[in-house]
């Protein structure tokens, strides 16, 4: 049986999921352009690790929060910089 998730260990898991996407080459998404489309692909990525490891309710699109019993809805925000 897998642990439930709670918030504390979801914070931590976000942090360690982006450690390893950062250094994780997605040929997938070389030259996209779209932000919408990179941030479902590594919200569906993030949720898929969680489920992976956790138990959890899934929310929906149509509830509009990805972590009902959270009450945490996710947002990805990337920027970058070029010198």
């Amino acid at each position: 049986m897998k642990p439930r998730l709670t918030l504390e260990i979801l914070k931590t898991e976000a942090r360690t999921f982006a450690g390893i996407e950062s250094v994780h080459q997605e040929p997938s998404l070389y030259g996209v352009t779209d932000g919408k489309a990179v941030g479902t692909y590594f919200e569906h990525k993030f949720r898929s690790y969680l489920r992976e490891r956790y138990d959890f309710e899934e929310g929906s699109s149509a509830s509009g929060i990805d972590f009902p019993e959270l009450e945490v809805d996710m947002k990805l925000n990337g920027s970058s910089s070029n010198p």
